[in-house]
């Protein structure tokens, strides 16, 4: 499922920008068709001009019903009645994505023979100071299995022992759900943290639920500024 919102506060109409002849959406659906991991590929969109730049290209899209303030709610509406098990949820602005990180997090539920992990996402390890200190990138830290502590939006850890070397995650927003979690998060309201931080992550953990993260070295470009297209251009090419 690729959660797909015409409008954007950072850039405008960012997923109908063009990416070297292509709607960055249709560049995005594009790539999580070609990973053949899923049985079906879908954006689910509130933009008629988005439905139909993907279902003219002979895709799937499908039509929000209600307004919804995040992806994961605009997913859950479009698989309410759908009989699946795990749903993954790709970023419409996330043209990079690719086959092996997705694998890695189908990976997670086909080990889990106890059902105790709700989610899985991926992190990328970041070192650039500046990305450190963006508030649009979200850091993530983990324990000692990889589960999911606490997302920022401020460098988290915080360096205080400045003999210490911190290890610092950026969150990508790639996730893979149970239906079950999914469905959860949807039904249950916003709590204070995810409310102060903007990140809908947090409710799940708010929440108890149990996020298994993936370290990838694959960073790929968001498309969140005119700036991030102009990267993902050039690294198109």
């Amino acid at each position: 499922m690729i959660p797909a919102r015409y409008a954007a506060s950072r850039f405008p109409a960012k997923l109908m920008q063009d990416l070297s002849g292509k709607p960055v959406i249709l560049r995005t659906y594009e790539a999580a068709v070609n990973a053949n991991l899923f049985d079906d590929v879908y954006v689910v969109t509130d933009s008629k001009v988005i439905f139909d730049t993907i279902t003219s290209a002979g895709g799937q899209a499908i039509m929000s019903i209600k307004e919804h303030d995040c992806g994961s709610d605009r997913i859950a509406e479009a698989v309410a009645d759908m009989e699946v098990d795990v749903i993954v949820n790709v970023q419409g602005d996330e043209p990079f994505t690719e086959r092996k990180s997705l694998e890695r997090l189908l990976e997670v539920f086909e080990n889990d023979s106890t059902k105790e992990i709700d989610l899985a996402s991926l992190m990328v390890r970041i070192t650039d100071e500046d990305e450190i200190s963006n508030p649009n990138t979200v850091k993530v830290i983990v324990d000692n299995g990889n589960f999911a502590l606490y997302f920022s939006r401020s460098p988290i850890p915080y360096h205080r022992a400045k003999e210490v070397t911190p290890i610092y995650y950026k969150h990508k927003g790639v996730y893979a759900f149970r239906k079950s979690a999914l469905m959860d998060f949807h039904r249950l309201p916003m709590l204070p943290l995810e409310a102060i931080e903007k990140i809908e992550a947090i409710r799940y953990l708010e929440y108890g639920k149990k996020i298994k993260m993936i370290e990838t070295t694959v960073s790929g470009i968001e498309i969140d500024t005119p700036e991030d297209l102009v990267r993902a251009k050039k690294a198109w090419k």
